[in-house]
């Protein structure tokens, strides 16, 4: 097993014919992701990588058997497209693009809670389940297939987290970049939960960072006996200036509960293992689980 996505998953990519789009299609094609279709307005009937284009997605739902769709649209017009997903029945949307406004966003939460879509995103690497499917923009050739669920804020820590998983000989189920931005599509404790279902996942690498309380919300969904499996969190941005946007627009402090310190307090009193050096991910979950 996995969660998100898998064998089944048939991927349709928002924006195919602008120059991410293109690039990241064929990346998740080599990777062996079932890439049944693209959409472009305007652009239907032709194709590109061997894969038909479509107008809207609805078509490439009817007439390719789409299921998830990954987002390359420019932050404008990225709600919209997240909403014609949803519109469309797909039932995972990953949005890569960055920069939404806000209230975009608030807009495109309404709408899924009427759709049932779940988002991943925005502003996210997207989601690998290795040896199974990607979505998303992360280098196929860093993960393993196994058994550890990573779930992150941050695109470069996710990575360097299944780069230093891998070389320690320590597999993935699944990797899941829910975003920096301060609305994101899915929570740390929404993916928690999918892990805790997931047989094929023993333990949880979760790393979050300054801003927000997603991390808070986590570790009250562990201590009350939500999650039970291992989990190892890492928690950036210890030494950032209270008020000043850090990288992510989600990754300001604004008050006591976006510190580091209060989200490391909150995840070590919900029994989670501390990582206090990026640099010893791989190592620590290596030492505590073999």
């Amino acid at each position: 097993m996995s969660i998100l996505i898998d064998q089944n998953t048939r991927l349709t990519v928002q924006g195919i014919t602008g120059k991410e789009g293109r690039f990241h299609a064929q990346k998740c094609l080599e990777y062996g992701t079932k890439v049944v279709a693209g959409v472009t307005p305007g652009k239907g009937g032709s194709s590109i990588l061997n894969i038909p284009i479509f107008n809207t997605v609805e078509q490439t739902v009817k007439q390719a058997g789409a299921n998830t769709s990954i987002i390359f649209v420019p932050a404008p017009y990225a709600a919209e497209a997240i909403m014609e997903s949803a519109e469309a029945g797909i039932s995972l949307i990953v949005c890569i693009t960055e920069g939404i406004p806000n209230l975009d966003m608030v807009r495109v939460h309404r709408y899924l809670k009427l759709k049932g879509s779940r988002l991943i995103g925005p502003n996210c690497p997207g989601v690998i389940s290795p040896g199974k499917s990607k979505a998303g923009i992360m280098v196929g050739e860093i993960h393993r297939e196994g058994h550890i669920g990573v779930v992150s804020r941050s695109g470069t820590l996710t990575y360097e987290a299944v780069y230093q998983l891998t070389a320690a000989g320590l597999g993935q189920s699944t990797s899941a970049g829910i975003g920096g931005d301060p609305l994101p599509g899915s929570t740390f404790v929404e993916i928690l939960k999918m892990f805790q279902g997931d047989t094929e996942t023993e333990a949880v690498v979760l790393l979050g960072e300054i801003g927000g309380s997603l991390e808070q919300e986590a570790a009250e969904f562990i201590k009350s006996g939500g999650f039970k499996k291992p989990i190892f969190a890492f928690i950036a941005g210890s030494n950032a200036p209270p008020g000043k946007r850090m990288g992510h627009a989600g990754a300001i402090i604004s008050g006591t509960s976006g510190t580091a310190s209060e989200k490391i307090a909150a995840m070590a009193s919900a029994g989670a293992c501390i990582i206090r050096n990026p640099a010893d991910i791989g190592k620590t979950v290596k030492e505590f689980l073999v």
